[in-house]
């Protein structure tokens, strides 16, 4: 079976959880800090398997495969019966570049990014941006109201003082009187996005965009769209766990995607899903976590609290025809929690599959929309 199961060793992960540590610690610099993060990705935070060939085989010759760095993690790229004209060095630099470009836009970890940029500028005053960095805070803006404020893209310094941004964490819990000095530079309700012309305009001077709830699912959707005027009709995009299937894998099925069981020791199939003209993004609290006197503290931070969610949700995962609205959609539910997450999800409509712990077992709850698209299963 072809996948992208990591092969990494439980010892391998605790090795690469104490590099981490310890680069942090020694001031290490931000491009040894990005590096890591990519490595991050590859052992820790994967929370989706791609069968690209069925559970039976590996992918076959008719499969080409472009894989690279972006956003801090890795992407891989997927052609089934690609057209025999086709110059794969040439779409990997177009891919390549398109990625970069998106880099250059809304990444916090470039100083120089357009986003970052924005977050400096302490003006009150509407600032011009890109239209299409215009669009996809005017996107996250609508998932922030629809979800009861439990998406916001403006929870970066929550996000950067618990030590899962860019900024170098102390090797200790923040303190209360932190948090709520960073819960007043937060709020979605302080940011406002104007389309046309494009611009951006913040409430505080020292308000602060982190899209990286989103900004790895527009990737995917950008990259399929590239795909698409490619004249490619069988494609699948992955960006860290953000996917998008189009056409058919290479036996002429619909691309297999494996969800994975919420366990941070071992990596075994949950549910295989089938992708077909459709995104999907997985948001978990069992990849990308740090303990510290026996507790773990998830990356997935409760705007409304300042703090790690703490409750039983361990995993969620959101189908749609928009990557980028399945990436916010993962990290919204996971942040309501079980009871609120699945009734708001069911209310709107979303196809989510989200698993609860309950003790040592593992409860699955999914949305009509959910059986309706995959059907029901386990």
């Amino acid at each position: 079976m072809h996948s992208y199961f990591m092969n990494s060793s439980p010892a391998q992960r605790v090795v690469a959880a104490s590099l981490w540590r310890r680069c942090r610690r020694d001031g290490a610099s931000q491009q040894s800090l990005t590096v890591y993060g990519a490595a991050r990705l590859s052992l820790l935070s994967l929370c989706v398997v791609a069968l690209a060939a069925g559970c039976d085989g590996a992918v076959g010759p008719d499969v080409v495969a472009l894989r690279g760095s972006t956003m801090g993690t890795s992407y891989s790229v997927q052609l089934a019966e690609a057209p025999a004209s086709l110059d794969k060095d040439a779409l990997q630099r177009r891919i390549d570049l398109l990625l970069a470009e998106l880099n250059g836009l809304m990444s916090t970890y470039q100083p120089d990014s357009e986003l970052s940029r924005f977050n400096a500028n302490p003006s009150t005053d509407w600032v011009p941006v890109s239209a299409e960095l215009a669009r996809l805070v005017a996107e996250a803006q609508t998932i922030g109201t629809a979800s009861g404020d439990a998406f916001d893209v403006t929870v970066g310094p929550l996000v950067n003082l618990w030590g899962f941004g860019p900024e170098v964490k102390a090797d200790e819990l923040p303190s209360q009187a932190a948090i709520d000095a960073a819960l007043v530079r937060t709020g979605h309700a302080k940011l406002q996005a104007r389309l046309d012309p494009p611009a951006l305009r913040k409430q505080q001077p020292d308000l602060y965009l982190d899209l990286s709830a989103i900004a790895k699912g527009y990737g995917v959707d950008r990259v399929a769209e590239l795909l698409a005027e490619a004249g490619i009709a069988n494609a699948l995009v992955q960006i860290g766990g953000e996917l998008y299937g189009h056409g058919q894998n290479g036996r002429g099925e619909p691309w297999r995607i494996a969800v994975e069981k919420p366990d941070p020791l071992a990596r075994r199939v949950f549910r295989v899903v089938p992708l077909l003209d459709r995104g999907m993004a997985t948001s978990g609290d069992y990849r990308n976590f740090f303990e510290l006197d026996g507790r773990r503290y998830s990356h997935t931070i409760d705007p409304t609290t300042g703090r790690p969610v703490t409750h039983a949700l361990a995993s969620v995962t959101v189908l749609g025809e928009s990557t980028a609205r399945a990436d916010a959609w993962a990290t919204a539910l996971l942040v309501l929690g079980p009871e609120r997450g699945f009734a708001l999800a069911q209310g709107l409509g979303l196809a989510a599959l989200l698993i609860e712990r309950d003790g040592d077992a593992l409860l699955a709850r999914s949305t009509d929309a959910f059986d309706t698209v995959v059907g029901e299963g386990p």
